[in-house]
């Protein structure tokens, strides 16, 4: 049986609907009227889809965020959109997750179980495939658009990887890169930016093959470095030690704009805080992209999306406006800053939680997002929003 998702409330929040106004087809959508008189139009349907996934950026990372960088709570841009919800990201079998899973059920609109792919719950982790879950790039291959992935962390790694590949272990990097370069739907992705060079490149020894090797193959190369994928190069792939996302997505946006047909972009920006200084400023730093790509869109026909795959066991206990939030961390980092983080304000035990992370949203098709809902929601949030209709299949 096909996990829960939010099909069933909105079929009944529909009949509500519509037993309380007439409706009437326009364009191939419903519009509500109030009686005698004029049609209140459907909400506007997206062009583009931007995806903004901070890994384990959860409620209490983006509050720590806020604190540390502007002294004050609801500092940041993207808590300033009008459209807030919480999605729940459990696996099928566990209560906490992890990326693999909680990114494949945010693309495919399916829950799976930790370590795997972008398969169904029929996967065995490192064993048995699963089957293979439709992702939201591969719809948006499939119509047309241009789509892109784009990450701090490497190119074959959970978050990624959960757009373009199907594997029933994560630590595959070296299946996954390679699926890049053999789509199922369309042309593949477009534009892929991100790290992981060293690892990759052993992984794909090992099956026999490498990056020049699927360069030549394919005919398209993969360049070490941003500087060195030429402009003119529409269909660029950069797997590099270590992946400047803000460089690498306005880089993108320059190719995936000139689209006819509109396009897909998924940007992860890693905001683990084992290391509280270093992750809320990843935070801080990606909101003020995410900030600079508001600014570069039209939100008529974009949707701008925010959200995390899960969540972090970071907590704020202590500490007042006019001290900074991270008093003792130097101490901290000076005792070997491993294990559990116990400054003064803050303590971090390292690990990933079950709490609901938060989900924000601005543009065409953001009105969706509001309430509690299992993470598989945002899957059909995405859909609707382009008003595309999900495959009839339990696997898409």
């Amino acid at each position: 049986m096909r996990p829960f998702h939010y099909l069933t409330a909105v079929t009944v929040s529909a009949a509500l609907a519509l037993s309380i106004f007439p409706a009437m087809a326009v364009a191939g959508q419903v519009v509500a009227t109030t009686s005698g008189h004029t049609p209140v139009p459907a909400p506007p349907r997206a062009r583009n889809v931007i995806l903004f996934l901070a890994d384990a950026g959860g409620v209490p990372v983006l509050s720590a965020a806020s604190l540390m960088a502007y002294g004050e709570p609801l500092r940041l841009h993207v808590q300033q959109w009008p459209h807030l919800g919480l999605s729940e990201t459990s696996p099928v079998d566990d209560f906490v997750s992890d990326s693999a899973n909680g990114m494949s059920a945010i693309v495919t609109g399916i829950k799976t179980r930790n370590g795997v792919i972008s398969q169904g719950p029929d996967a065995v982790r490192g064993r048995t495939d699963g089957a293979a879950t439709k992702t939201l790039l591969e719809y948006a291959e499939e119509r047309g658009l241009l789509t892109g992935v784009i990450t701090t962390q490497s190119i074959a790694d959970a978050t990624p990887a959960a757009n373009y590949a199907h594997v029933n272990d994560r630590a595959k990097w070296g299946e996954i890169f390679v699926q890049a370069f053999s789509p199922r739907f369309g042309d593949g992705a477009d534009v892929l930016f991100g790290a992981g060079r060293q690892r990759i490149a052993e992984q794909l020894a090992a099956l026999g093959t490498g990056f020049d090797a699927l360069s030549d193959t394919h005919d398209r190369p993969i360049y070490a470095t941003l500087d060195e994928a030429p402009a003119a190069n529409l269909r660029p792939i950069v797997v590099a030690d270590e992946m400047d996302v803000h460089a690498a997505t306005l880089r993108a946006l320059n190719v995936l704009q000139r689209s006819p047909t509109g396009y897909f972009l998924v940007v992860e920006w890693d905001a683990h805080t084992d290391d509280p200084r270093a992750g809320l400023q990843n935070v801080v730093d990606f909101d003020r992209l995410i900030a600079e790509v508001e600014g570069r869109v039209d939100l008529n026909d974009t949707l701008l999306l925010f959200t995390a795959d899960h969540s972090f066991g970071l907590q704020v206990d202590g500490g007042r406006r006019g001290t900074p939030l991270l008093e003792g961390y130097d101490a901290w980092r000076a005792s070997g800053g491993e294990g559990t983080v116990r400054l003064d304000h803050v303590l971090v035990n390292a690990t990933h939680t079950a709490e609901e992370v938060p989900v924000l949203a601005i543009g065409a098709g953001a009105e969706r997002v509001h309430g509690y809902f299992p993470n598989t929601y945002l899957f059909q949030v995405m859909m609707d929003a382009w008003g595309w209709t999900p495959d009839p299949s339990p696997s898409n």
